[in-house]
């Protein structure tokens, strides 16, 4: 009998909700992986992206984040790597793990080299990969600008994220390679490929989330991965991008992007489901099970609870509730 090995898990996204989702795979198995969003063009990130043309490093400082962990040794890296500098000058508001991610990618000029560096600094096993090795851009047809059904194209993620109008449907583009489709990482491709469960979401649901079906590359591994695909809900619609989303709308949107992906599992909120019935419908329609439990945190409005998030996804997959890490024949 060959030896049981851990659980190979990739979670896609960006923000807070892929570190939520990176928490909670922790608990599960210590082989993670996180694809991240190289889209975001604000904030630190997005100085850093139009600075120096380095990939936004802000989601990938994220996930770097959580999935170091300050049990396993010492904590000041992580607290480091997080901390921003104040004040008023050049350097106020920029993420010191930002500026040294930065920092990597010049010097190396391979972002998956730079981020593998990252996570030995950090003492991590699993990895962490952009969707893509060039910055990427997100165009948006919204609808319901200045009172008006006619769509119109909105450019960057903080526009389409903030918009007031309501998001139709997104696509990218590449920055460095004007008129040309923009390439998945290939890396990122394989982690799909070879994994045992992949997830997408919680998240910022067009920007971060269905962003990743937009890369040919990495929607056809969606697509032939054997893995156990589960989505996992957000807790409440987001202003500008899913403003009025019912549960049921953002699979919706999912299919739409993608309607070839079939999703053998939905994890959502009971709590945030006000008519159940159509969740389980629009769930069997992609060809998932809908299974609604108790995942949001009572103390962070928003958010999800790691814990019960990794219980869920245990759930989902059929490992028992032990007090040790996932295996995988």
């Amino acid at each position: 009998m060959p030896d049981e090995r851990p659980l190979r898990a990739v979670a896609l996204g960006g923000g807070h909700g892929l570190h939520t989702t990176l928490t909670a795979l922790r608990r599960i198995t210590s082989d993670v992986t996180a694809v991240v969003t190289v889209a975001d063009d604000g904030g630190s990130s997005g100085r850093l992206r139009r600075e120096l043309g380095v990939l936004p490093p802000g989601d990938l400082r994220q996930a770097l984040s959580a999935l170091a962990s300050a049990e396993d040794g010492d904590p000041l890296w992580p607290r480091v790597f997080q901390s921003r500098f104040g004040g008023t000058g050049a350097l106020a508001g920029h993420a010191v793990g930002n500026l040294l991610l930065a920092g990597l990618f010049e010097v190396t000029g391979d972002p998956v080299a730079a981020l593998d560096e990252a996570c030995r600094l950090h003492g991590i096993f699993g990895r962490v990969l952009p969707m893509s090795a060039e910055p990427l851009c997100i165009e948006a047809q919204v609808s319901g600008l200045n009172g008006e059904d006619e769509l119109h194209t909105i450019r960057g993620q903080v526009a389409v994220a903030s918009t007031p109008g309501k998001v139709r449907r997104i696509s990218l583009t590449s920055e460095r390679r004007p008129g040309q489709n923009p390439h998945a990482c290939d890396d990122a491709v394989q982690a799909v490929l070879d994994a045992d469960v992949v997830l997408l979401g919680p998240g910022s649901w067009f920007t971060s989330v269905l962003v990743h079906l937009l890369l040919p590359e990495l929607r056809r591994a969606l697509v032939y991965s054997q893995a156990v695909k589960v989505v996992i809900l957000n807790l409440v619609p987001q202003p500008g991008e899913t403003a009025g989303f019912s549960p049921e709308q953002h699979l919706d949107v999912l299919c739409d992007h993608a309607p070839e992906l079939t999703i053998d599992a939905v994890i959502a909120d009971r709590a945030s489901v006000p008519t159940p019935d159509r969740l389980y419908r629009a769930a069997a329609e992609i060809g998932a099970q809908a299974q609604l439990t108790d995942v949001a945190a009572p103390d962070q409005p928003g958010r999800h609870a790691p814990d019960a998030l990794a219980t869920s996804v245990r759930k989902a997959l059929g490992i028992p509730e032990v007090g040790m890490e996932g295996s995988w024949r």
